[in-house]
């Protein structure tokens, strides 16, 4: 007799969202990035118990409370830690790190950096807000120079960390960028992130209503946003403007904006190409920011690479196939080892002819 199949129901975003209340400031962008990972949850195609939010500290750490899924609180930073080790021990859950501009790229910066380097396969939701939000509005690692706040009275001396960038140069497979507002766009990069295998890595644009209102103003108000942002679309050449009149072109290695029109067509353009296994391209998309160029959004690299995970599996069984199994209290012994079987009598010669008495 046949074992009867009883089909499991399929989840909705409301399976999804926890029972706790949600406590951000009115106006948090935090609150957009939830409505989307719950919404698009659902379509991951996994249970539940097979989903883990981990976080560190600070407004986006609060993630995986509001998330009915597994999830940590970790300590500040280690976020990228916790998750490579949960990963490791499990292949098969689907990680997804919350993290700040704060938390992630200052004392978490070693962390996240080496996380991306190594290619874990997990996603990690970088929220930038430009400010330290929780501890009330200290410059952060991301603030721009010159940027007052009650730690800069006079101003940011130190030059920002572009997190793009910062991804790149640790050889990231996949780096993407999207606004809170952004609902359509955030939720289509959220599943992409989900499908990539090895370390996604999202810079969310997000606003801080209290401590930093208008840090993404250029790229949120609608009256002028659409002259402010490049959609990058693989394949597709850099338009953008309000009236697709403008495009990137490059001039030797150096890009350039133009206006479409006067003998200059999409063909002049670059064409994007985010499956380039060189990431000069991208990078150089990573420096371009406004007043002189417009702001780059979506996906700027993804390429596919052996991740941690699978590598160090597989190093395991080679060398269990090579040495047979390993033993542990042998390991333990091995080497410089020695056991004190009696205690010496020292000291006493020290002791009672003047030496150091210990």
């Amino acid at each position: 007799m046949s074992e009867q199949v009883i089909p499991v129901p399929a989840l909705t975003r409301k399976d999804f969202v926890s029972d706790q209340e949600v406590r951000w400031c009115p106006g948090c962008g935090d609150y957009a990035i939830l409505a989307q990972m719950q919404r698009i949850a659902p379509e991951l195609g996994l249970p539940r118990e097979k989903i883990v939010f981990i976080s560190g500290i600070g407004c986006s750490s609060r993630f995986p409370y509001y998330m009915n899924t597994y999830g940590i609180h970790s300590i500040h930073g280690r976020a990228p830690t916790l998750a490579t080790g949960l990963n490791i021990v499990d292949p098969e859950l689907q990680i997804w790190v919350v993290t700040g501009d704060g938390d992630g790229l200052s004392i978490g910066g070693n962390h996240l950096v080496h996380c991306v380097r190594r290619n874990v396969n997990l996603n990690i939701l970088l929220f930038n807000n430009r400010i330290y939000g929780l501890t009330k509005g200290q410059y952060s690692p991301t603030s721009l120079p010159g940027h007052r706040t009650k730690s800069s009275p006079m101003g940011s001396i130190e030059q920002s960390f572009n997190p793009i960038s910062v991804a790149l140069g640790a050889e990231g497979t996949f780096i993407a960028r999207t606004v809170d507002v952004y609902a359509k766009h955030m939720g289509e990069i959220l599943r992409q992130s989900a499908k990539h295998q090895g370390t996604s890595f999202v810079e969310i644009y997000q606003n801080c209503i209290i401590f930093n209102q208008h840090a993404w103003e250029h790229v949120t108000d609608a009256q002028v946003r659409d002259d402010n942002v490049l959609y990058l679309e693989h394949g597709k050449p850099m338009v953008f403007g309000k009236n697709r009149d403008k495009g990137i072109r490059l001039v030797g290695l150096t890009p350039e904006v133009v206006a479409l029109g006067d003998g200059i067509t999409e063909d002049d353009l670059l064409v994007h190409d985010a499956h380039a296994e060189d990431p000069t391209l991208a990078w150089m998309l990573s420096r371009m920011e406004p007043p002189h160029f417009p702001v780059p959004i979506g996906i700027f690299r993804s390429i596919q690479k052996p991740t941690y995970a699978d590598m160090l599996l597989k190093q395991g069984e080679a060398a269990r196939a090579k040495r047979g199994a390993g033993d542990l209290r042998k390991l333990f012994r091995d080497a410089d080892t020695w056991e004190i079987t009696e205690l010496a009598e020292v000291g006493a010669a020290g002791s009672n002819g003047g030496g150091n008495g210990r």
